[in-house]
């Protein structure tokens, strides 16, 4: 059964929206971003959210001790680094990690490897950035990985693409964010398709 991850939360309305929809994890981010909020705003926020939802926090080349900080006073569940940071960064945090790969090619996968944390979350590559583009990337070239790696597939999901990137990947989570947004900002209907597409075509 794929769970789902809506990111980059950061409105009264996108919690209410998760509480009545029940994603399976939400995302805040912390990294520079339009979704960018801070970890007061976070908090403030995550008191609201039900709390069978999981929590994860998005970060890009942070301070070891300042995600620390930030992941006890919002109490993360789930720490997501999507910059350069090398395994042993990765292993320092009592928190679950998940380490974002941006996927060009096969020749991509072989950073993996290196990494022995809970989640591989694979997203596109595109010169210039960290990811979080919106674009969808070969899934081929990862089809098979899901076999023995936690992913967390991302780039360019949807409602209209998610159960075809069920069928292609087979990930244990799908992660999206710009695609159930309008304008910007988490719309309900896009959200509810999102996950009623997601959950019915794993039956």
């Amino acid at each position: 059964m794929t769970k789902i991850k809506i990111c980059g939360l950061k409105r009264e309305e996108d919690i209410y929206y998760a509480n009545k929809l029940k994603p399976d994890y939400i995302g805040f981010v912390f990294a520079k971003s339009s979704r960018q909020i801070d970890k007061y705003r976070a908090r403030e926020l995550i008191m609201g959210l039900d709390k069978s939802i999981k929590k994860v926090g998005v970060f890009l080349n942070h301070p070891m001790e300042e995600v620390k900080g930030i992941a006890k006073f919002c109490e993360l569940d789930i720490l997501q680094f999507h910059g350069d940071e090398d395994p042993l960064y990765c292993n320092s945090f009592e928190n679950k990690v998940w380490k974002a790969f941006r996927i060009k090619d096969s020749d991509s996968l072989k950073q993996l490897e290196k990494y022995n944390v809970d989640g591989f979350l694979l997203d596109t590559y595109t010169k210039g950035t960290y990811g979080g583009t919106g674009k969808v990337f070969n899934w081929e070239i990862v089809s098979n990985i899901s076999e023995n790696k936690f992913v967390i597939l991302a780039g360019g999901l949807n409602p209209q693409n998610a159960e075809k990137s069920i069928e292609a990947v087979n990930p244990q989570v799908l992660d999206v964010s710009s695609g159930v947004e309008v304008d910007g900002v988490k719309d309900f209907e896009k959200m509810k398709k999102f996950i009623e597409n997601v959950r019915g075509s794993c039956g």
